[in-house]
């Protein structure tokens, strides 16, 4: 076969290779390769590898020019070198699945994320204005212990527990914190193993306990020192909480009707998903901590530097759970279905 004959054959094959060596990394983009199709899926790529290594020793067996040879010999080296690389290391992938894969499968459960959102949020902001209207059905909700220990922790005449907490360093705080925050995120989410009921319990139990909360502080005038303490780590805690309801919800939700799959199969699925998503919810959880008991705390730092902090919180929460991954490779996880 004349050398023209035999690029003319593999030519489409060599430069769908050299693409997907770009995309993992490899090699410049020509004018020529633009112009190519990719279609070669990543499963595709050791059978192709394969080939082009037979393609070079027969090209080196008939003889064709010093060029050709010197292509399809880059082309070997750098797949090998793509496909026999070392794995990243664990934190480098650590850091690409909070960067990109736990946004995109949090965006990938939108339905159940959005159904956790209702039942943690509409209590919540229902028992807040309602409390602004009739103070008094506070005592219908919060037993009276529990009301003095709220209004003792934000009583802006006393400054030494005017934010949030009365005693403890602050690394013991953050203790304190980091455990009551995941056992809730873990509660909320192991819920969902009740058909879902235990899940929509904790979201729907936090959504009034913290709307009477704030709705009972704020309505009698203890408002500033209350927002100035939870306005930094609400974006982180509040969100997690929900993606954790989110995940729940899913769990239970495969488990009450598991589609096209094994009830068990399905089970295990929604496991799968929901775990990848606790990993997330819990750094999300220390981070929160973190920012609770070395931010929020701090008396000396003024108000109008917190709740700028608590808007860039959640722009950047938001945010990269809205464009986190986009343009990567697809959801680690199935879609809501």
């Amino acid at each position: 076969m004349k050398q023209e004959q035999f690029v003319a054959r593999h030519q489409a094959e060599w430069d769908a290779f050299e693409l997907w060596l770009k995309a993992c990394g490899g090699v410049r983009v020509t004018a020529r390769m633009k112009a190519a199709p990719i279609g070669l899926d990543d499963g595709d790529v050791p059978a192709r590898y394969r080939r082009l290594c037979q393609q070079l020793a027969l090209a080196r067996r008939r003889g064709y020019s010093t060029p050709l040879l010197q292509r399809l010999q880059a082309l070997m080296q750098q797949g090998h070198a793509v496909l026999y690389r070392a794995p990243p290391p664990r934190w480098h992938r650590a850091a690409e699945f909070l960067v990109a894969g736990f946004p995109q499968l949090v965006r990938s459960q939108a339905g159940c994320m959005a159904a956790a959102l209702v039942l943690f949020a509409l209590p919540l902001v229902t028992l807040f204005v309602l409390l602004q209207l009739r103070p008094e059905l506070v005592h219908q909700i919060l037993d009276p212990g529990q009301i003095a220990q709220m209004e003792a922790m934000y009583d802006p005449a006393d400054p030494r527990q005017a934010l949030g907490r009365d005693s403890g360093s602050d690394w013991q705080m953050f203790g304190h914190y980091v455990m009551n925050n995941i056992s809730i995120g873990l509660r909320t989410f192991a819920g969902g193993l009740l058909a879902g009921v235990g899940t929509i319990l904790v979201l729907v139990f936090n959504g009034v306990s913290i709307g009477a909360v704030a709705g009972h502080l704020h309505a009698i005038g203890y408002g500033e020192t209350f927002w100035r303490f939870v306005a930094g780590h609400a974006p982180l805690e509040l969100t997690a909480i929900v993606i954790a309801g989110g995940a729940g919800l899913r769990l239970g939700l495969d488990l009450i009707a598991p589609g096209r799959y094994r009830r068990r199969d399905a089970l295990v699925r929604a496991g799968r998903i929901g775990a990848r998503l606790c990993l997330g919810v819990v750094v999300m959880l220390l981070l929160a901590a973190f920012v609770e008991a070395f931010w929020s705390s701090t008396h000396s730092i003024p108000a109008w530097a917190k709740y700028t902090f608590s808007a860039a919180m959640w722009t950047l929460v938001l945010g990269w759970l809205w464009r986190g991954g986009r343009g990567a490779a697809g959801a680690e996880g199935d879609d809501a279905s």
